[in-house]
């Protein structure tokens, strides 16, 4: 599995370190969340944050919208940075009309599904796909427990991704550290976004390597 730690749970008067943290772990991808108060209570950063973190490092930025209208900053996060731009199906957005946008920036497009939604609401959508993120808890707020009842969602879109000939990641975000990983892995994750697992690690590097191992 990649591993895509969250900056969302590092010391934002820091950022540059949780960076660089992430990036010795031997992390694949950087996780970025950006939270807009309304789709979620909280609010983190955007496009500006992301801009100023982009010139550190080299990592693929993984950047979650958890906005109500992520159409209207698409165009920015693409400039700022980002690698992949991932919406909410629950969002307000026009699904379409956004996921084409994201490619025609030369971005990678992305879907979440929140926990209380099934995983086929995104069917009308994956041969836009490049990732389908599976929230394993409720989105806007760090360090909840992980829902292993949301892991037959994984095999529920790859037998679809299958059946149109489509293949694409599963992603999994909320709650994932050394205890579960490896129930991940065996259910058909192919990454992983990790926070407080890995910025808590005695040894965020042996952690990482783990997971990728399994």
């Amino acid at each position: 599995m990649k591993v895509s730690p969250s900056i969302l749970t590092c010391d934002f008067a820091h950022m540059d370190r949780a960076v660089a943290l992430c990036e010795e772990s031997g992390a694949d991808w950087l996780h970025l969340d950006v939270m807009d108060g309304q789709f979620v209570p909280n609010l983190s950063f955007g496009p500006p944050v992301i801009a100023s973190l982009r010139p550190l490092t080299d990592m693929f930025f993984d950047v979650h919208l958890m906005m109500e209208r992520p159409d209207l900053l698409v165009d920015a996060f693409a400039k700022a940075g980002a690698d992949l731009i991932n919406i909410h199906v629950e969002c307000d957005a026009d699904i379409d009309k956004t996921l084409d946008r994201i490619r025609e920036l030369g971005k990678k497009a992305a879907l979440t599904i929140k926990p209380n939604t099934p995983a086929e609401a995104v069917f009308p959508y994956l041969e836009k796909l490049d990732m389908v993120l599976i929230m394993t808890v409720e989105p806007g707020f760090g360090g909840q427990a992980f829902m292993g009842d949301m892991l037959p969602k994984i095999r529920l879109i790859k037998d679809e991704c299958a059946r149109i000939g489509h293949p694409i990641e599963i992603e999994l975000d909320g709650g994932v550290g050394a205890a579960n990983a490896a129930l991940c892995a065996e259910s058909g994750a192919d990454v992983v976004v990790m926070g407080s697992a890995v910025f808590n690690a005695a040894d965020p590097k042996a952690l990482v390597s783990m997971v990728q191992a399994l």
